[in-house]
């Protein structure tokens, strides 16, 4: 657990501040028991060669796996190693990557806040070659950690690194599940105590320290700090402002952090990459090995170009393709001032201040991760700057009127880009840009940190210090706004503030200004949100929800329950205290009125380790809320079905008619509130379905209906979860209630989790590799003309996107093998329309390390275009196996692509399929019903 350091316990001799970055990691420690204790580095032993162990003052952020017999024995031991390693990391496996990308794990810490995947899965490296074990984001961060604890142990051995004070440094920017997952890493590496500080403060620390002695006379009372911090993989930017504490002393405080931007030096690789690739290829693309060398060469080619002195140009070298690996090297020259004009002027150009970022999906989707839409990081800080004009004020000062206040007075620069002295200046130029007048330039005082390769590391173990009542404190409360979301008298959903920006750990809030109805005993969700914009709302203030200002957290669902039901006690009155506590939480206590009852709800903000969840959109309620006489209406109408009391007139082959006739409207057009109110009616009406065949399968039809796609609605996780737990089997084995039992798992697989889907899948596949090897040595039953549960089992093993890729290989593999024979004829579009599911370039709801390599889908579309029958679902099958993404390494190859195109421009293709084909871009709404396999409810969208 992350916890602060108490200063009663016994203090370890050593505070050690660990950053663990995204190309490079850092360890810097304080001995306390020193006479004058003074931050030093620790510099770390690895690998600089097979064979070679030196020290390194930082460990850059490299895991490579070797090959069998690709070096010697004991190549990669290091001195506390026992047995043959597998990996290295640090400078060797960095260096043995940049020839070998297939088997190198870089920007694992990118991929820690990659919510398009599950962070805990084993996905590293993307794309690898076939033998290399694959790794989670989390293992990968544990294995940095537990080199330098090995090398910590190493040489102090009588003072172990978990037995230290560790502060662990981390993005300002980090959401709370990458916050969580930085923890979990720690712990698996061995070090389950620490605390974690920002970086841009661990940066300031360091300023601090280095100047100790008069840090107090460079700045001044008022003046506000803008830290930029562009690393490796991110973006950060932070506002201090130097203020006083209760004692009038000179304090710092922090007022204001940027929002998460996957933007940093790996960009700058990859905007270099591909310009060389159009020197090499023109329109063309290197294949994915050749990419991967290209980008690990561009890294180092930047750092000369962008360095002191650089040459007026370079040569880039890269192995052949194919067989001609040996003498069909590609080389080209690279010179520095285009190389300089790309880097300087793509990701800092002279932007106004009141530009805003673009948008528009980045071209630089390499690798899968989700980069910052606009590569500009000017127009980014131009954005911060302005959303945070009035924030860095105290409440009681009025804005200045000599100046603009957005302008800071001053800039301290942190991350490993801007080590280049050439993107300095130009961020300086552009920010003083911004605030100078005709005649009166202006620039920004720059605070300098010597290292700053190395100032985070130094300045968390200063922090460390500092935690122990040595050295100076910044004043760090929240740097975020929570809101708590509530419907309003009048129906509309809104945000009432929470917990406000600065709140200190351990500082409650009270809304006792404000009343609240609570639900219990019943489904409820409690959304919450945080904003990094909006700082100056108060406890209690109700705002509309801006998704543009506000992020959805993972909310908490649940059923508060109490004591034995009363009449009319289904709803009660409360007023909420919240408190942000020292270990990350968020409490909130709601208190009843009348009466002493009160629910205390704990939102994880630090530790949401739920990857699987994201925070609720609320797409479904947009859609409407119908009234309460059709609601109950509806509700009497399944009742009246379902139940021996009710009138037996209502067959249930007719329930769908009746209901479309009480809400007056087609079943394809009611809106999910009203389709989740018929799920809870089925649901408490499941005994009607065992009053006969009919009954069951009306019943699984609608409640599949109701419940499709399984998310999008508040609390749907908890709905597909309790309609698993109530269908252990059919009452009625025929036919008809098996084709409804698995539509209904099909409809509502969006909704259940990784483990579920193979338990639901694990049979069937099974079946269907029995009928595989029949057929395919001429054996086997034919599959009945309309077998409609045939079609079905297919259809449902494509909607299973969470299944693992070598389970989806194979059920591919199996498919295409199938799809010619004619035994198989009555269900073979289904299967091709499962084909298409499984192998989609762009999932509907499933993450990124699940979907198919481009080399298997190819192989499926050769596969779908020598069937000698056409079924009516190839064309879409073609569309989504070609889908166009823009990521080399889940698009099929250009050869490949005009393939498909040809073939869909000789059929009645709607347009638009070729226009994915071709050009990527996002399905329309009668598409993505086509992809899912019936219409969708309104206001709920797919994920691609």
């Amino acid at each position: 657990m992350a916890g602060p350091i108490s200063e009663t316990d016994n203090p370890s001799r050593y505070v050690v501040g660990i950053d663990l970055g995204t190309t490079n990691s850092a360890v810097a420690y304080v001995d306390s028991q020193a006479e004058r204790w003074m931050v030093q580095t620790f510099a770390v032993p690895q690998l600089v060669a097979p064979g070679v162990v030196e020290v390194r003052e930082t460990l850059p952020s490299f895991h490579y796996q070797r090959a069998t017999g690709e070096f010697a024995a004991g190549a990669l031991r290091m001195p506390w190693t026992e047995g043959e390693p597998e990996f290295a990391v640090g400078l060797l496996a960095r260096e043995q990557g940049a020839n070998v990308p297939g088997r190198l794990i870089a920007s694992a810490k990118s991929w820690l806040c990659h919510s398009g995947v599950d962070r805990l899965a084993d996905l590293l490296p993307w794309h690898g070659a076939a033998d290399v074990d694959r790794l989670s984001p989390v293992e990968v961060s544990g294995r940095y950690l537990a080199h330098v604890r090995a090398a910590w142990n190493h040489r102090f051995p009588g003072d172990p690194l978990e037995s230290q004070d560790i502060v662990l440094t981390l993005p300002a920017s980090f959401d709370e599940v990458a916050r969580e997952l930085t923890v979990k890493a720690a712990a698996r590496a061995g070090l389950p105590r620490v605390v974690l500080i920002e970086e841009p403060q661990a940066a300031i620390y360091q300023w601090i320290h280095a100047h100790e002695n008069e840090w107090s006379q460079l700045v001044e009372l008022g003046q506000k700090i803008l830290i930029c911090d562009v690393g490796g993989g991110t973006s950060d930017f932070t506002l201090i402002r130097v203020g006083r504490d209760n004692q009038g002393k000179t304090q710092f405080h922090r007022v204001a952090v940027g929002e998460h931007l996957i933007l940093g030096g790996d960009n700058l690789d990859l905007a270099l990459a591909h310009h060389v690739e159009q020197k090499l290829v023109g329109e063309g693309k290197l294949e994915p090995r050749q990419w991967s060398v290209l980008v690990q060469r561009c890294r180092q080619i930047k750092e000369s170009l962008l360095g002191d002195n650089p040459p007026p140009q370079v040569t880039l070298s890269l192995p052949g393709s194919g067989s001609r690996l040996i003498g069909g090297a590609l080389q080209v020259e690279l010179a520095r001032d285009d190389a300089q004009a790309l880097l300087v002027d793509g990701f800092f150009p002279r932007v106004p201040l009141d530009s805003k970022p673009l948008t528009r999906r980045s071209a630089f989707q390499e690798f899968g991760l989700p980069y910052a839409p606009d590569a500009a990081i000017t127009r980014y800080l131009a954005a911060f700057l302005t959303a945070h004009r009035f924030v860095a004020l105290p409440v009681e000062e009025p804005a200045p009127t000599d100046h603009d206040p957005a302008r800071p007075d001053a800039v301290l620069f942190n991350g490993g880009v801007f080590d280049a002295p050439a993107l300095r200046e130009r961020l300086l130029e552009v920010v003083g840009s911004w605030f100078s007048e005709p005649g009166n330039a202006w620039r920004p005082r720059v605070l300098e940190n010597q290292r700053r390769d190395l100032a985070v590391a130094r300045g968390a173990a200063y922090y460390g210090m500092v935690r122990r009542g040595q050295g100076v404190r910044i004043a760090a409360g929240l740097a975020r706004t929570y809101f708590i979301g509530a419907t309003t008298v009048e129906g509309s959903r809104s945000a009432i503030c929470l917990v406000p920006a600065g709140v200190e750990e351990g500082e409650s809030v009270d809304l006792t200004g404000r009343t609240f109805d609570l639900l219990i005993r019943q489904p409820v969700e409690f959304p919450l949100y945080v904003s990094s914009t909006q700082l100056l709302a108060r406890p209690g203030e109700v705002l509309s929800i801006d998704p543009e200002q506000m992020t959805a957290l993972p909310p908490i669902r649940t059923v508060l329950q109490s004591g034995k039901k009363t009449a009319g006690a289904d709803r009660v009155s409360v007023q909420l205290h919240a408190r942000r506590t020292e270990i990350g939480t968020l409490d909130l206590w709601c208190s009843e009125l009348s009466g002493g009852r009160t629910w205390k709800l704990q939102f994880d903000v630090r530790a949401a380790t739920r990857t699987d969840l994201t925070g609720h959109e609320g797409l479904g309620e947009r859609a409407g809320i119908v009234d309460q006489a059709l609601r109950d209406a509806c509700r009497q109408a399944i009742v009246d079905t379902f139940t021996p009391a009710g009138n037996q007139r209502d067959k249930p082959e007719g329930l769908m008619k009746r209901l479309a006739e009480i809400a007056e409207m087609p079943r394809g057009a009611w809106p999910p509130s009203l389709l989740r109110e018929m799920w809870e009616t089925l649901m408490e009406v499941e005994p009607g379905r065992r009053m006969s065949a009919a009954h069951e399968a009306r019943w699984l039809g609608l409640l599949g209906f109701s419940l499709r796609p399984g998310y999008g609605m508040a609390v749907d996780d908890w709905r597909v979860a309790h309609t698993r737990r109530m269908l252990a089997s059919l009452a009625y084995n025929n036919p008809t209630c098996r084709a409804e039992w698995w539509i209904l798992w099909r409809r509502i697989a969006g909704g259940l989790p990784a483990g579920q889907q193979r338990a639901l899948a694990q049979p069937l596949i099974g079946e269907i590799r029995a009928t595989h090897r029949a057929l395919m040595k001429g054996r086997g039953p034919e599959t009945k003309s309309g077998s409609h549960e045939a079609a079905e089992l297919w259809r449902v093993l494509g909607s299973l996107e969470l299944l693992a890729i070598a389970d989806k290989t194979d059920l591919g593999g199996m498919l295409i093998d199938l799809a010619p024979r004619e035994k198989v004829t009555s269900v073979e579009s289904a299967a091709i329309w499962a084909l298409g599911r499984i192998g989609a370039r762009s999932p509907m709801y499933g993450p990124l390390n699940t979907v198919v390599p481009a080399d298997v889908a190819a192989k499926w579309i050769d596969g779908v275009l020598e069937l000698r029958r056409e079924p009516d679902t190839a064309a879409l099958t073609l569309m989504q196996l070609a889908r166009r993404t823009g990521d080399r390494y889940r698009d099929i190859s250009p050869a490949m692509r005009q393939k498909v195109i040809a073939w869909l421009s000789t059929r009645q293709t709607p347009p638009h399929f070729l226009q994915l084909v071709a050009e990527g871009g996002q399905l329309e709404a009668a598409e993505q019903g086509l992809v899912f396999g019936e219409s969708l409810p309104q206001g709920l969208r797919l994920l691609t």
